[in-house]
């Protein structure tokens, strides 16, 4: 049978980087939104790169605002009294030791542990802030992941979500005991949760096939230099207070959140499927290169777009009913849910088993997160070039044997380099899934998608502490089941179709349209 729609079944590996020229898409009756789209902005300009850099950039603050605890909440060094305290050793149990006996290193305005004196108070106090942030981030995740495909839209839900996470951190910076600090870490991971995804589907969207996957990376690149970013702010203030480091991401991030509010356009493909044509094509207008902008008149998009006049969903949720309703979207979320869970307990688990091994800890841990680096390039170069089901699978074995290997070693420089490349594998792979879960999913719910995979990357990273603590007698307890998960998760990245050099779709019919030209396997 002939395709009704062969606009919308084409796919990007008929000649992607040489469209036909404007005045042949005026010609044609009424071209598809991806054909329409990629003949206005398919060839990158000044305006492009700058929006979707800018919005790229909201990924540095997700970093800081993930790892900060790192330094805020650790515990100080400290050091005896007097040298002839027979009974004072700095390997001795601090909470066993008189108050005299002993001071800290630095003021006690270093940490939140030694201002409000919670060395002794137990793993479960002094875990809370971080614990809290962490069960933000999954409510906040599941909370909010419907707004920016249903009500709110990719730039209004992403300048809301970064003002949240920004502005709750500088409040933080004023806390006055643990539970309202705990209290605060929460509602910024509550925000935080949405800032990445909203990012990642915006910057993508406003760019042409040729470059999504590419703006997409400047995303990955942007969270590990802020990930970068925290110990030198942190050296830079060393002996100051805990509540500077705060004010010095957050106060930035408020200032960053309000210029993506001016000068960043909403998505064109989401305002085309709510239906706001003027602003759409208003859109178009501005971020296209200035060889089209002059043949994009109110005609050219009468003749090149065909309106359809559908009532919209007004549900918040209706992009997470849209989802468990057609069987074939259940099935890709279920799967690369999976997925996401395996890569993400190995990706937020593995740096906080460093310590379980038997190397240096600050040189591998600047080791892991210097590694981040070539794993975005890795799948800059590669990404291209290779199908997304069998670069995720293979990232993925190679995460797990390097994992599992890792502790069955006695070698420190093998050791060391076994767990180096199973974590590079799950940078790498965290990045890829994270492009395949936007290609995977059309418009009208691909906001949500990429937020439901998150959180299962959060999810696996959220079980990880505990079989941490578990392998401290046991390496295989830790590493050795990290390896193990990611590796069954990664198999069930065969159940997806393969999108290397598809066309995005924007509505779930142009979706199931597209796989029934293809195979037929996900069509309902």
């Amino acid at each position: 049978m002939t395709d009704p729609n062969p606009l919308l079944s084409r796919t990007g590996s008929s000649q992607p980087d040489n469209p036909p020229p404007l005045i042949e898409v005026i010609k044609q009756d009424h071209p598809s939104l991806d054909d329409t789209i990629e003949h206005c902005i398919g060839e990158i300009g000044w305006t492009q790169i700058f929006q979707a850099t800018l919005v790229s950039f909201a990924w540095f603050f997700d970093a800081q605002q993930t790892f900060i605890s790192v330094f805020t909440d650790a515990e100080p060094k400290w050091s005896c009294t007097h040298n002839n305290h027979t009974s004072c050793n700095t390997k001795n149990n601090l909470c066993q030791l008189s108050g005299d006996a002993w001071s800290w290193d630095f003021p006690a305005t270093t940490s939140v542990i030694s201002e409000w004196s919670l060395q002794c108070a137990g793993s479960i106090i002094t875990g809370l802030p971080a614990s809290c942030f962490f069960l933000g981030c999954l409510l906040g995740g599941f909370a909010l992941a419907t707004l920016a495909d249903s009500a709110l839209g990719r730039k209004k839900m992403l300048v809301l979500s970064s003002l949240l996470m920004s502005l709750t951190g500088v409040v933080t910076a004023f806390s006055t005991n643990v539970w309202i600090y705990a209290t605060l870490r929460f509602v910024s991971g509550f925000g935080r949760a949405t800032v990445g995804t909203c990012a990642l589907v915006l910057s993508t969207e406003l760019v042409g096939r040729k470059w999504r996957e590419n703006v997409g990376i400047i995303g990955f690149i942007c969270f590990t230099m802020g990930f970068l970013s925290l110990p030198v702010i942190a050296f830079s203030l060393q002996g100051s207070s805990w509540r500077l480091i705060y004010l010095w991401t957050c106060v930035p991030s408020v200032f960053y959140s309000l210029s993506v509010f001016f000068l960043v356009r909403e998505s064109p493909r989401w305002l085309f499927i709510k239906g706001r044509k003027e602003e759409f094509a208003e859109t178009l207008r501005s971020i296209a290169c200035p060889a089209n902008r002059t043949g994009l008149t109110q005609s050219f998009f009468g003749r090149c777009t065909e309106w359809e006049e559908k009532s919209q969903e007004t549900d918040i949720f209706s992009a997470v009913k849209i989802l468990l309703n057609r069987g074939w979207s259940f099935r890709r979320l279920t799967a690369v849910m999976v997925v996401g869970f395996g890569i993400g307990m190995i990706y937020y688990g593995m740096p906080l088993g460093l310590g379980n091994l038997s190397f240096d800890l600050y040189l591998s841990v600047t080791l892991n997160a210097l590694s981040e680096f070539p794993a975005s390039l890795v799948t800059f170069l590669l990404i291209g070039k290779l199908g997304r089901r069998g670069f995720v699978l293979g990232l993925a074995l190679l995460s797990g044997i390097c994992s599992v290997s890792c502790v069955l070693v006695k070698w420190k420089g093998m050791q060391i380099t076994l767990e180096l490349v199973s974590f590079f594998s799950a940078c790498t792979a965290f990045d890829v899934v994270l492009i395949y879960t936007i290609e995977l999913f059309p418009t009208c719910v691909r906001n949500c998608a990429v937020s439901m995979v998150r959180q299962a990357l959060v999810f696996g990273g959220a079980l990880s502490p505990v079989l941490v603590a578990a392998g401290r007698k046991n390496g295989l307890l830790s590493y050795g089941v990290f390896g193990v998960t990611i590796s069954i998760c990664g198999l069930f990245v065969a159940l997806l179709p393969e999108t290397r050099d598809k066309i995005l779709c924007d509505t779930m019919e142009e979706e199931e349209r597209k796989d029934a030209a293809s195979d037929g396997v996900y069509c309902v």
